[in-house]
């Protein structure tokens, strides 16, 4: 009776992690515009800084990037999803990620020793790394596969010729930011309407 018991409760606790980690993946839908946000940002940052040719592109769209994406925030406050553990995983994972960038970046920007290899290598890195970590803990290989993208860019940024990099992490950031994002937003919207309709 008691290995019947335990092998009930054991199975319970599979479907409780189960659902959880259905939320936490539900919840990062509803972030996929943070995605296409700062794949905007990047498009901006890069083809600015290549068109006005001003050093100081980068850095200020980066910072109206970060203001933005807090004050949009913000405002979802009180729409988000509940909050559970692996929620908090995931958003610590992204928030780790870009505390790291925003640092790395400025403190390579403002000392004058950085170059595109080393730009598209620690950030494929970082954010192949981000991706990676929040997919283990998702169970979503689509985002996995975003983390895959960036791991080669960056290794790619590391033996390619400037205009291949250029083109391969405009890519990147058009598959693993914008794409995503933007499949992450339409999972979101179906699942609102699905469920407005079940609730009707």
């Amino acid at each position: 009776m008691s290995d019947q018991m335990s092998s009930q409760d054991l199975k319970e606790r599979i479907a409780l992690i189960e659902d959880m980690i259905a939320e936490a993946r539900r919840s990062t839908e509803s972030w996929g515009w943070v995605f296409v946000l700062w794949g905007v940002a990047y498009y901006v940052a890069i083809l600015g800084g290549g068109i006005i040719r001003n050093p100081m592109v980068w850095p200020l769209t980066m910072i109206s990037a970060c203001v933005l994406t807090g004050v949009l925030v913000a405002m979802r406050k009180g729409h988000s999803h509940r909050n559970t553990t692996i929620g908090r995983a995931i958003g610590s994972v992204w928030i780790a990620a870009g505390i790291s960038m925003f640092i790395v970046f400025l403190s390579l920007g403002t000392s004058g020793r950085i170059d595109q290899h080393i730009m598209v290598a620690v950030l494929g890195a970082m954010l192949g790394s981000a991706n990676a970590a929040s997919a283990m803990i998702l169970k979503w290989k689509l985002q996995f596969v975003c983390a895959v993208v960036w791991w080669a860019c960056a290794v790619f940024a590391c033996f390619g010729k400037t205009t291949p990099i250029t083109i391969v992490f405009l890519t990147a950031i058009f598959l693993c930011q914008i794409l995503f994002g933007l499949y992450a937003m339409m999972m979101d919207v179906r699942r609102r309407r699905h469920r407005g309709v079940a609730h009707a």
